[in-house]
């Protein structure tokens, strides 16, 4: 139990293990610079600042976020590497992109237009001498004179964002017109793989075929691509031809297999994340006795239930009431009943010698017994990605 944390349920995230993690995958691409540490979503839910501090320390030069307040947030917090915002970023946020100096994803000439704008105003303000608004400090801004910074975005077959790679003529004539914008830099080609996590590496392969394709009618009408960059997760192990000159690991930063399909003797990754919460209540019940809503628990015995300040608002998904065990004095026991929005309620009759304050394990290990996030994601339908971001969102974090 954390004083600190100010309730008795929290998540854990072991330092140790996301340096384990960073280091297989430097093994894989040769360098730590090669790797984009992607920690959107608040770093899949383990805390984007202090997530990036240890990767920062690993070497790591590049950090990508989905979101521009994502993204914000970084260098409010003293961020200042290079920064890829991988959504597409409205016209109106143009300034803000300018201000705190991001790399952006670009697929449209009028929307470099705006960014190439917000530059030039940022640069007759610098010019001028006049104070910009957010910069951390008047000798560290990230905007001054500096032309904005982009990835151009070709869809290979994920039909999320991009040009169409079928269509290089189209696009190349739009990316002409950037070229003649006086403050934006095209920097790199970005597009984003579909089923690299499956065992049927097909249409990878397609979108590895279209993504060089796209890229030589670039080169060949003049273009300069100074990086690519294609790999996810999956693509670091399962295709390695695709790793190029920047990677992108979200998940297997934190030390999940993108999913049940991809070899995993291929790396070796140690879970970052735990969700640990103490018993904050005890009682004795009888045959027959109901437990959570709807009555879904009946007591077959006497029967002892212990309850938890953790509920599917911190992330412990309602279906899987049904099926959930948790970890007690390293033995499992079952929850008993619906999983409720800020309790849930656990079946200890048969752990020896469980009492108040006791430490219960929602996700983690103990010993030889473990719950991973994809137990908790194959029980509820879902993918460990989600489950993680969800637990990291309401509860307190402790780094260990």
């Amino acid at each position: 139990m954390y004083k600190e944390a100010m309730r008795p349920a929290w998540v854990e995230i072991s330092l140790d293990n996301l340096e384990h993690n960073v280091k297989q995958i430097i093994e894989k691409v040769g360098s730590a610079e090669k790797i984009t540490g992607v920690i959107k979503a608040d770093a899949y839910g383990h805390g984007a600042v202090k997530i990036t501090e240890v990767l920062r320390k690993c070497g790591i030069k590049t950090f990508a976020t989905a979101t521009l307040a994502e993204a914000v947030k970084l260098r409010e917090c003293g961020a200042r590497e290079e920064i890829i915002v991988l959504g597409l970023i409205p016209n109106m946020y143009a300034d803000i992109v300018a201000e705190y100096g991001l790399t952006v994803v670009c697929c449209d000439s009028e929307n470099a237009r705006a960014f190439s704008d917000a530059a030039e105003a940022m640069q007759k303000r610098a010019a001028a001498q006049q104070p910009v608004p957010n910069c951390l400090s008047a000798q560290d801004a990230f905007s001054g004179a500096r032309p904005i910074s982009a990835l151009i975005a070709v869809d290979t077959g994920m039909g999320r964002i991009g040009y169409l790679a079928d269509d290089p003529d189209t696009a190349i004539a739009d990316i002409k017109k950037m070229l003649a914008l006086p403050n934006f830099r095209i920097t790199g080609l970005f597009s984003h793989m579909s089923t690299a996590d499956e065992a049927d590496k097909t249409f990878s392969r397609e979108q590895e075929r279209k993504y060089n394709a796209f890229y030589n009618a670039l080169k060949n009408a003049g273009i300069a691509i100074p990086l690519r960059t294609l790999a996810n997760s999956a693509s670091v192990t399962e295709l390695p031809s695709v790793n190029f000159d920047l990677v992108r690991p979200g998940i297997i930063l934190y030390g999940c297999y993108p999913s049940g399909e991809v070899d995993r003797s291929l790396i070796d990754l140690r879970p970052v994340m735990s969700v640990r919460a103490n018993i904050v209540h005890l009682k004795d019940v009888p045959e027959g006795f109901s437990v959570s809503y709807g009555r879904s628990f009946i007591a077959k015995r006497p029967s002892k239930i212990a309850t938890i300040e953790l509920g599917y608002s911190d992330g412990y998904p309602r279906p899987y009431s049904k099926h959930a065990k948790v970890i007690v004095n390293g033995k499992l026991a079952p929850i008993a009943g619906n999983i409720c929005m800020d309790q849930c309620m656990i079946d200890v009759t048969d752990v020896p010698g469980v009492k108040l304050g006791d430490e219960v394990i929602i996700m983690g290990s103990d010993g030889t017994l473990t719950i991973s996030a994809d137990d908790i994601a194959a029980a509820t339908g879902t993918i460990n990605y989600e489950i993680l971001c969800a637990f990291g969102q309401r509860l307190p974090k402790v780094y260990l």
